[in-house]
């Protein structure tokens, strides 16, 4: 598979795009345990053209991450060529439009999935986009506004024809949010249709490397983006690889194992954004790597408090101790 002229190789999987999540450190780890391709956290295209510190901090990205995408958000067609163009500079390997997210202080507003209530606007911004920059332009979004209107498969073609180089869809609609269960059978149309030729990226629910294969056979997609399931788990790449290589699931990490992880996260994520901010960066990433540990509440607490990072080592060696047989 090919985005643009980055070679992806065969049955690639993408990280995708998350707020809070998928910040630099975590990217990173990301990108060790295997990720084919990653995006930044989306960026406000307002935030960007006001030069925003919040927003420009989202453009940093590292070498070791490649290829790596940028992910803007807005509604306003000029913003987003403007914002396209201050991504440009930052040297991503694409630019990535995001036309999915459900969050209501985005879609409420007219962006993110809200464009899909306006699909004449959603194309004049792909297309002012496409022409205004020098690297591949993608799509990621939804299958449509609620379950009565579901353009997917045609917004697919008109997509193609405003010339991105690829289109990731999540297998929900945007009243959907991110409850039931994502319906991977309008994917399947988009790829199964003649007229398409760019990569087709599946996105919802993959959770395992057992679900991944299944997507692959049964929906034929060229690549498979994962988001939630990678929350507390970076090595879901790795062993999704190695499933769809070999057929064998690898076993789970230990709690030692996930200790040094978690002492890595923690390493890249101070380096990144330094001392508090840092810390408060892990929280959510702490809670997520330990929470199927027994009687973990009273330590639980203890980690997502402490604002000292040489005392949260010592409450990761804690746990190391205290829970080594899981």
């Amino acid at each position: 598979m090919k985005i643009g002229t980055i070679e992806l190789g065969e049955h690639p999987i993408f990280f995708a795009p998350m707020e809070d999540i998928s910040d630099p450190s975590f990217r990173r780890l990301c990108k060790e345990f295997g990720a084919d391709m990653m995006y930044t956290e989306f960026v406000s295209s307002d935030g960007l053209i006001r030069d925003a510190e919040k927003s420009l901090r989202k453009l940093e990205i590292d070498e070791k991450e490649r290829p790596v995408g940028i992910q803007i958000y807005g509604k306003d067609p000029q913003a987003m060529v403007e914002a396209a163009q201050r991504c440009e500079e930052a040297n991503p390997d694409v630019i990535d439009l995001n036309f999915g997210c459900p969050v209501k202080r985005v879609a409420g507003k007219g962006a993110g999935a809200g464009l899909l209530q306006n699909i004449p606007l959603l194309l004049e911004i792909t297309e002012k986009v496409v022409n205004a920059v020098h690297i591949p332009v993608t799509v990621k979004t939804r299958l449509g506004w609620d379950e009565t209107h579901k353009p997917i498969v045609e917004l697919a073609e008109q997509l193609q024809d405003c010339g991105i180089a690829a289109l990731t869809v999540h297998g929900r609609t945007r009243k959907q949010m991110y409850q039931g269960i994502s319906d991977w059978s309008l994917i399947g149309e988009i790829k199964k249709n003649p007229r398409m030729q760019i990569p087709i990226i599946g996105n919802g629910d993959v959770t395992s490397p057992e679900i991944a294969k299944e997507k692959f056979e049964n929906f034929g997609v060229d690549a498979i983006m994962i988001g939630r399931g990678a929350i507390g788990r970076p090595w879901i790449f790795r062993d999704v690889k190695q499933f769809l290589k070999t057929g064998e699931l690898l076993p789970p990490l230990s709690v030692p194992e996930k200790i040094a992880l978690a002492k890595r996260h923690l390493s890249y994520s101070l380096d990144w954004k330094g001392g508090i901010t840092g810390v408060f960066e892990m929280r959510q990433h702490f809670s997520n790597y330990f929470k199927s540990l027994p009687d973990f509440k009273t330590t639980r607490a203890r980690l997502v408090t402490e604002n000292n990072p040489e005392n949260i080592l010592v409450i990761l060696d804690e746990i190391a101790e205290r829970w080594k047989d899981y």
